[in-house]
């Protein structure tokens, strides 16, 4: 069996190497793999999650094309009059 199979070239990460990949805090990446907007984790043991690195990879991709695209939607600008502190007197 060659090393090049496609079998031995999978590739998985731990929490920490994700975050070094994703800069997401943990709540919001399971939040999104909630949704299924974030490649899901899966365990090898009861104490050991990983992701697959091909498809982080991919959804990092996807991600920047939807960028390149304007197809990303913004967070809206708070209102600031709304606030309970300091809020803007006009």
């Amino acid at each position: 069996m060659s090393l090049s199979s496609p079998a031995l070239s999978k590739r998985t990460i731990r929490r920490h190497q994700l975050r070094e990949i994703v800069p997401l805090a943990d709540t919001t990446i399971y939040d999104m793999e909630q949704r299924g907007e974030f490649p899901q984790r899966f365990y090898l043991t009861a104490r050991c999650v990983v992701w697959d690195l091909a498809e982080v990879e991919a959804w990092l991709e996807q991600r920047r094309q939807a960028s390149r695209e304007k197809a990303v939607r913004r967070a809206p600008s708070p209102d600031v009059n709304l606030r309970k502190f300091r809020p803007v007197k006009g």
